[in-house]
């Protein structure tokens, strides 16, 4: 009996130098899970052909000219919720890394290693989960502790102790199953308490309850 065919992840792939584009485009079609279905040379180019090419997943360069990756990321993410967003960047800035986060991307990948990380980036994506290179995890760390020591811009306690306990056990991976019976509750219970925290937050799903766990220092990125 032959194993299933893997799902494949349909991308809008956005760069201005079509060398890379190339090049990015033979990555990710050498993969039998991921598929360019359009190619864009800027950010305003990229939110048309979403519009035309239904995709799973954009992975949008962080400088181009008319729209940035990340004006693309901000449009893309208001006009299309369920598409995954990768920021692909030749820059390992801070700003940048923050600014992607803040725009709604699963994740940012440096250009000069994507043949390494950018298939692991997409997969990840697709499962909801963030990507961040090593050196971006270490930014994180560094500006939340920064915000603790000047005591500003820290998160105001929103969620009960309880809903910590359960958003810590979603971002770190856990099933509901899972959740339900480290903490003795019913998985009923735990779904409540997820939907109340993505209410409370206005947050959509796990992806963005997992960052919130980061910024609020729940989990370690």
């Amino acid at each position: 009996m032959n194993a299933p065919e893997p799902a494949v992840t349909r991308i809008l792939l956005a760069d201005d130098h079509a060398l890379v584009r190339r090049g990015v485009r033979l990555i990710l079609d050498g993969e039998p899970d991921l598929s360019v279905v359009a190619e864009a040379g800027d950010g305003a180019e990229a939110v048309a052909a979403a519009r035309e090419h239904p995709a799973d997943l954009a992975v949008l360069d962080v400088a181009m000219p008319r729209m940035t990756g990340l004006q693309a990321a901000r449009e893309l993410s208001a006009r299309h919720p369920g598409l995954r967003i990768l920021i692909l960047s030749m820059y390992d800035n801070e700003q940048y890394l923050f600014e992607a986060l803040k725009a709604g991307a699963s994740g940012y990948v440096l250009k000069s290693v994507a043949d390494r990380d950018l298939v692991e980036a997409c997969r990840a994506a697709m499962r909801g989960e963030p990507f961040l290179y090593p050196g971006a995890v270490t930014a994180l760390i560094r500006s939340y502790l920064d915000r603790v020591r000047q005591g500003g811009d820290v998160p105001e306690r929103v969620l009960t102790a309880r809903e910590e306990e359960v958003l810590k056990l979603v971002a770190e991976g856990h099933s509901s199953k899972e959740i339900a019976e480290t903490l003795v509750i019913s998985v009923k219970t735990v779904e409540r308490h997820r939907a109340n925290m993505l209410h409370k937050l206005g947050l959509r799903d796990r992806l963005e309850l997992t960052r919130y766990a980061i910024r609020a220092g729940l989990i370690e990125p």
